[in-house]
């Protein structure tokens, strides 16, 4: 690579070298310092150079199409959401309007330097000003440019806005190096609170115990499960370092942010099963991987997306155990007058073990930090 880099430096430096020279022996014959011999060779060397530029137009625009179409194999499927697929109808429009914008303006810009190649007794015409036609082409990309910054905008908008009353929240937080979500328990479909002053070893997630809605959550690390055609609202945050959510195939993508929580709500309207018949690749799976650079192990920091029906997904919903109930040592840190419903996922004679020894500490703990809270 480095030898590359060393040729490269070298063409482009003898090319440099070559360009001044040209330049200088030009600027002699404005000045008059350049027999008048010489104007047959430029002649001959300009209609040579205006002939490559078209050769050069053709060729370019010959291997940028090669390119596309050899690449094209490697575009994803079609977006399994309809949020994605408008993303994608907007980017194929944006890509078509500059397209034509690069091709229309450069094959004019190529031709015109064959076209108007140096001729002896030729004149150029000078326009010092032309108020007219710098207003079309002033005003033209201007409203171009505006009407695809609004449709942008508001697709953008449509994702971060409040979700549909009856979304899936789902909490995903990313941390150096792996994704932990947490769902709503069945009992009462609602994330509970959360607090980082009360992250530890066992509450990686800082659940707040003084929320009665926590007591059902759900809290899993290996996978997420999501139902289809049902609104999914995802709460991002982060505990560490920039993170970035992303599902490429639902077009689904937003930064996690340390101290400042992110959402993004999306329908996946095709489930894993269908992607795998529409793809004809039966290990097909969706992945939920992080696109900001956050450490060596940024490369690990992914996981599978199981999108399935409703009844799948509410047996697997229903196999999950929750938080609450894998530490039950933690209804320590219940208020008393909850206690008596939190025992209904952990059992007050299933965390008496743990707490007799840790008891104090763990009251002492939990109360400084209600009152913190307060």
């Amino acid at each position: 690579m480095v030898y590359l880099v060393g040729l490269l430096s070298l063409v482009f430096l003898v090319l440099a070298i070559l360009v001044l020279t040209r330049l200088t022996s030009v600027l002699k014959g404005v000045n008059g310092d350049t027999p008048t011999q010489e104007s047959e060779g430029a002649s001959v060397s300009n209609r040579v150079n205006g002939l490559l530029f078209l050769v050069f137009f053709v060729v370019g625009a010959g291997a940028a199409a090669w390119s596309f179409i050899h690449a094209s194999q490697f575009f994803l499927p079609e977006a399994s959401s309809p949020h994605g697929r408008h993303t994608d109808n907007l980017f194929w429009l944006t890509m078509s309007v500059i397209t034509i914008a690069f091709v229309v303006t450069n094959a004019l810009l190529f031709y015109f330097a064959f076209k108007y190649q140096y001729r002896k007794n030729h004149k150029a015409t000078y326009y010092p000003e032309n108020h007219k036609l710098e207003l079309i082409w002033t005003v033209i990309p201007a409203v171009v440019m505006a009407l695809l910054v609004f449709t942008g905008w508001r697709a953008w908008r449509d994702i971060t806005k409040e979700a549909p009353e009856n979304a899936l929240a789902i909490e995903i937080v990313g941390k150096q190096f792996n994704w932990e979500m947490r769902y709503p328990g069945v009992d009462n479909d609602k994330l509970g609170n959360y607090n980082y002053k009360l992250i530890d070893a066992a509450n990686s997630l800082g659940i707040d115990l003084e929320d009665e809605s926590s007591f059902d959550d759900v809290t899993v690390s290996n996978e997420m499960h999501i139902p289809v055609n049902r609104p999914v609202l995802l709460k991002i945050r982060a505990k560490d370092v920039l993170h970035s959510v992303f599902i490429p195939h639902m077009r689904v993508k937003m930064d996690a942010v340390p101290g400042m929580p992110t959402r993004f709500w999306f329908v996946a309207d095709k489930t894993t099963e269908q992607m795998r018949n529409e793809t004809g690749n039966q290990n097909f799976k969706y992945e939920i991987a992080c696109t900001e650079v956050c450490g060596q192990g940024h490369f690990s920091m992914r996981t599978t997306l199981i999108v399935e029906d409703e009844d799948s997904y509410n047996k697997w919903m229903a196999e999950q155990k929750p938080w609450l109930t894998k530490n039950p040592e933690y209804l320590a840190r219940v208020p008393e007058k909850l206690k008596a419903k939190a025992a209904k996922y952990a059992p007050a004679d299933a965390a008496a073990p743990a707490d007799s020894t840790a008891a104090p500490v763990e009251e002492g703990v939990g109360a400084t930090t209600s009152a913190s809270l307060r």
